[in-house]
């Protein structure tokens, strides 16, 4: 209660003995839980942890954060340096399911350093143990998950990264018509997939960099190998970008170029006269509570296609683990049907002439 509730006697009397109650309750047990961390500095206030000022509306470069910066610093630094397993940040429900969002405190600057690799994948796996003790079904993790699959065989939760889902959002991004495309960007599953599946019902992919054209062209057999080029053209209006997209390549493309990303972070939006697409995510159904905050630079009760596809595969019943760096997705068709199924809908650019799902690709 406010402080001044007590200082003048208004506050309510029943307050202390709800609040012994309510100790007294057995803790809610999910049915899945989506483990994610900090992405940049300011992410820290999209969390509830935050403001709710600042985490109702996508995650952006504010003047006011950075006369906050040195706050911002002294709070990651403690939470980064002195937490040492994960902690329940958000509750969601989808019909009946309970969903719980897990924070792993560190960044993304944090995955790239060897330091920090071994007590990440040690929070990570502990996460994973407790929530197999609780008789969790599924969790979703962004990181594929494989080696605590191997580690521990006989686990009963299922294990989701969300690359399906990911990748078949990308393909159904497309504009109708569409006869070629540009790839270029770090060579992930979520890539491969989607490449796999645009080379295999005709749509040719330009490939700019020959280590990336070597590797996609791996994965491809047959006729399909026929659509993946290497080429020096930077003509394709459509682009399907990742991690490593330089500013020199975004100045290369032509007035009007749709860039469509496939990784989970944006490109950095240096051309006004190009439309930029938001990462792969897609619109949560009005069934879903408790959304209040935006998931970093999606909008209001917008999810990223990695967490929608642990939902899914939890609201389904699956029983298979869907996770690894080198295995291939589980048919991702099947895990958009089952996403429009239960109510989530594609996202739609407004500047591309994609209405519904009829005129996508």
């Amino acid at each position: 209660m406010p402080m001044y509730d007590y200082i003048y006697g208004t506050n309510d009397k029943c307050s202390d003995s709800l609040y012994e109650t309510s100790l007294e309750k057995e803790e809610e047990k999910p049915d899945a839980i989506h483990l994610t961390h900090l992405t940049s500095l300011d992410s820290i206030y999209q969390l509830r942890l935050g403001f709710a000022s600042l985490s109702s509306h996508p995650l952006s470069s504010r003047c006011y954060l950075l006369l906050m910066r040195p706050f911002t610093l002294i709070l990651s630094f403690i939470l980064t340096s002195f937490s040492s397993r994960t902690f329940v940040f958000e509750r969601n429900r989808f019909r009946d399911l309970t969903i719980h969002s897990h924070l792993l405190p560190k960044f993304s600057s944090h995955y790239i350093s060897q330091q920090c690799k071994k007590s990440i994948n040690k929070m990570i796996e502990t996460a994973i143990i407790e929530a197999n003790k609780k008789g969790v079904k599924g969790e979703e993790l962004n990181g594929y998950g494989e080696m605590y699959v191997r580690k521990h065989p006989k686990l009963k939760i299922r294990i989701v990264d969300g690359s399906s889902l990911a990748a078949e959002v990308v393909v159904h991004s497309i504009p109708v018509g569409t006869r070629e495309v540009l790839f270029r960007g770090q060579v992930t599953k979520v890539a491969r997939a989607i490449v796999i599946s645009l080379c295999q019902n005709g749509i040719k992919v330009m490939v700019l960099r020959e280590e990336e054209h070597c590797m996609l062209a791996g994965y491809l057999g047959g006729h399909c190998k026929e659509n993946l080029v290497l080429t020096t053209n930077y003509s394709p209006m459509i682009w399907l970008v990742g991690d490593g997209l330089s500013r020199e390549e975004q100045e290369m493309a032509t007035k009007g170029t749709r860039f469509l990303p496939f990784s989970q972070f944006p490109p950095t939006q240096l051309r006004k006269d190009c439309f930029y697409h938001t990462t792969p995510a897609m619109i949560i159904p009005d069934s879903a509570q408790n959304i209040d905050s935006c998931e970093n630079w999606l909008g209001r009760r917008v999810m990223s296609a990695w967490r929608v596809g642990g939902i899914v595969h939890a609201l389904e019943g699956w029983e298979e683990h869907e996770c690894g760096l080198d295995g291939p997705v589980v048919n991702p068709p099947r895990v958009w049907e089952a996403a429009l199924r239960n109510g989530f809908k594609p996202l739609v650019l407004p500047s591309v002439e994609t209405k519904g799902l009829s005129n996508c690709y």
